[in-house]
C-alpha cells in the first residue's frame, strides 16, 4: 500500500515538474524580450494596438497600407506613397528612410548594420502580427 502511494506521488511529481517546465518554455517564447536594436524604434512606437506615441503604433504592421493607422497624423508624402509594409519595403525604409520616401518626418537616418538591421525586420514581421 505505502509503495503505491509513492508511485502515485513520483507520477504526479514527474508530471507537474513537465507541466511547469513546458509553461515556462511557453511564456519565455510569448514574452521573448525584443532585440536591443529595437530600443531606438520604441522611443517612438509601440508594438501595441491603439498606442500611437511619437510613431504610429507597429501593430499589425505587416500587410499594412504606410499612412493608414487610424488617430496618427502622418506627413504627406508617406500617406502617398501607397508602401504596403512587408520585409523588403521594411528593410529598404529602415536603411534610408529619407531615400525611400522623401520627405517623411520620421526623425532617424537608417540603420546601417546589416546584421542589426536583419534582426529587427525578422523581430518586426513576427512582433506586429
Amino acid at each position: 500500500m505505502l509503495e503505491m502511494t509513492f508511485k502515485r506521488i513520483a507520477k504526479i511529481s514527474i508530471w507537474f515538474s513537465f507541466m511547469l517546465i513546458a509553461g515556462t518554455a511557453s511564456s519565455q517564447i510569448q514574452q521573448e524580450k525584443p532585440p536591443a536594436v529595437f530600443d531606438v524604434c520604441s522611443t517612438c512606437h509601440s508594438l501595441n494596438a491603439d498606442d500611437n506615441g511619437t510613431g504610429p503604433t507597429l501593430h499589425k504592421l505587416m500587410g499594412r497600407k504606410s499612412g493608414s493607422v487610424e488617430g496618427f497624423r502622418y506627413s504627406g508624402p508617406l500617406k502617398r506613397s501607397q508602401l504596403i509594409w512587408d520585409q523588403n519595403s521594411l528593410y529598404e525604409f529602415l536603411t534610408n528612410p529619407q531615400g525611400k520616401i522623401p520627405g517623411n518626418r520620421m526623425p532617424y537616418s537608417g540603420l546601417s548594420d546589416e546584421k542589426e538591421l536583419k534582426v529587427l525586420v525578422e523581430f518586426l514581421s513576427q512582433a506586429t502580427q
